[in-house]
């Protein structure tokens, strides 16, 4: 037994995006409500080290944490749901994993054994996974295994967790299976592929406890007797999570059938009364909105919407706090430019410019930023939005004519934006941008300022370019304001202009503090200015009528 210590392993079956991070998400909410401390952590059975130098159309967002690590954006469903600030022991990977285990080899460390998968690699697993528990005092860590049962690269992390039950003993240790019920020509559900996958995980030594069925309909009681049946599994430990459009009534929908007290019997725990007043609180805004704005997301991923998944719910949160539905508008940046914005972005009541990499689609951004700009409408840049925004100012208002980044013209006359001396000696890519939490310091009765109600905040970054020193003069001589400073005064990590009905621009990523039930608040303002925005342009075109 560890110390008291329980673990829950989420696996999955059939096909990927099955909702297992949703599930071990809700869980992890549902067991806080009822008093535990609880750790989570995702295991990604790929060779990266982490998930920084990956394109996002083949992995979605990069979800960066407090102490820098470039993670799954599990994680950043984790942190939503549970309110808590992960660390880079929450999510682990193959490539970490062998490299620590090869590192130790050639250090000598395991005194001349042949190093092999079993043990030394299961015990490299098995040990991140018992850090994490011991770095949260956790009396519950959760853990979700990546991929879908039967993958190749899964089958070491699939075996450390079999071994978990012989290692803490059965009482300490619960396995629960996330699968899929689909539906075939006319709409009958079948249950064929779930069978297949318990299946499968079965000849791999672990019979799961539970099952949670992602299906489109809710289950017959015919189909739970005939899963249990042929999967081994009790009746009252087959749950449903049927599709919804509202992933933040997950948890309650699973509460309601019993699965945390399942769990809290299923590992000896004494269950205590649930408090899920905030949450249930959170999901009546959610689902009765009494209007709706419109907000142009301008991006070059436009068509993988995984990509934007933190400033997506940020901005979601954002109008939960106003009560009304933001709708977003996917814009793709590469079809911008001063001719076509007029006609792309009419109607939208707020423009956001996320973060990203690369001069693809920078034009079509730097456009976006001048049509707000000239229009008064609500702007929010994030990150490589407000590099833009720099940009564009540079070139339109203060006369700098091709002012642009060094990261996408190297020999650009007037390089707003450039890399610090420190940072030119870089060479690998992996892990060594500006990442994590960094302070920063808001000028006082500045918006950004009024808006966070300090002067002192601490924020994530994930980037390494920075507004170039040698135009800070100029870009404040032309009326932009430079709200936002680090410490030492070297680096902008904040913008806005003063004039204007809401135009800020961050360094930092805010969408990553973002909770459902806690919006962070530059969205909240950003969404509340969208709304306020719209009503006075509507109240001014009826004046004139």
């Amino acid at each position: 037994m560890a110390d008291g210590r329980k673990f829950v392993f989420v696996t999955g079956g059939v096909a990927s995006s099955l909702g297992k991070g949703i599930t071990a998400a809700s869980l992890g909410r549902l067991l806080k409500a009822r008093g535990l401390k609880v750790a989570l952590q995702k295991i990604d059975p790929y060779l990266n080290v982490d998930a920084g130098t990956m394109n996002p159309y083949q992995h979605g967002e990069v979800f960066v944490t407090e102490d820098g690590a470039e993670t799954d954006l599990d994680l950043g469903h984790y942190e939503r749901f549970v309110d808590i600030n992960l660390t880079r022991k929450s999510n682990v990977t193959t490539g970490q994993i062998y490299g620590s285990v090869i590192e130790k080899e050639r250090k000598g460390e395991y005194l001349g054994q042949t190093v092999q998968v079993i043990p030394h690699i299961t015990d490299e697993i098995k040990q991140r996974i018992h850090e994490v528990a011991e770095e949260w005092d956790a009396d519950v860590t959760i853990v979700e295994i990546g991929g879908t049962v039967g993958d190749i690269e899964g089958l070491p992390f699939l075996e450390a967790a079999r071994q978990f039950k012989l290692d803490v003993g059965a009482d300490n240790v619960l396995y629960l299976h996330v699968t899929l019920i689909p539906t075939v020509a006319g709409g009958e559900l079948k249950t064929k592929p779930t069978q297949h996958s318990v299946r499968e995980l079965r000849s791999i030594g672990i019979q799961p406890d539970g099952l949670v069925c992602r299906t489109p309909q809710p289950l017959t009681e015919e189909m739970r007797r005939k899963i249990a049946l042929f999967c081994d599994t009790p009746f009252d430990a087959i749950f449903e999570a049927v599709d919804t459009d509202f992933i933040y009534e997950i948890p309650l929908l699973l509460e309601e059938q019993g699965i945390a007290n399942w769990v809290m019997d299923r590992l000896r725990l004494s269950d205590g009364n649930p408090d899920l007043s905030d949450w249930h609180e959170l999901v009546r805004r959610g689902r009765n909105p009494v209007d709706e704005v419109k907000v142009a997301m301008v991006g070059k991923y436009v068509q993988l919407k995984d990509a934007y998944l933190s400033v997506i719910e940020a901005l979601k949160h954002g109008g939960f706090d106003n009560q009304v539905c933001v709708k977003i508008c996917w814009v793709d940046a590469e079809q911008l430019n001063d001719e076509t914005a007029p006609s792309l972005l009419k109607g939208v009541d707020g423009i956001v410019v996320p973060g990203g990499f690369g001069y693809r689609g920078i034009e079509g951004k730097v456009a976006a930023v001048k049509y707000a700009r000239e229009n008064g409408i609500p702007f929010l840049g994030l990150c490589l939005g407000l590099q833009c925004a720099v940009i564009e100012f540079a070139r339109n208002v203060c006369g700098l004519k091709n002012a642009n980044s060094t990261e996408f013209d190297e020999s650009a006359r007037h390089s707003v934006i450039a890399l610090m001396d420190e940072q030119r000696r870089v060479v690998q890519k992996g892990g060594t941008m500006r990442l994590g939490a960094y302070p920063c310091f808001l000028k006082p009765k500045t918006k950004i300022a009024e808006i966070y109600r300090t002067q002192l905040v601490y924020e994530r970054h994930r980037h390494r370019y920075e507004v170039n020193p040698r135009y800070h003069e100029i870009l404040e001589k032309h009326g932009l304001s430079l709200c936002g400073i680090s410490p030492d005064g070297k680096l902008v990590e904040a913008i806005e202009l003063p004039d204007h009905p809401f135009f800020v621009a961050t360094q930092f990523h805010p969408e990553f503090k973002s909770r459902p039930n806690r919006p962070h608040p530059l969205f909240s303002a950003f969404i509340g200015a969208a709304i306020g925005q719209r009503d006075a342009l509507t109240v001014e075109t009826a004046a004139k009528v």
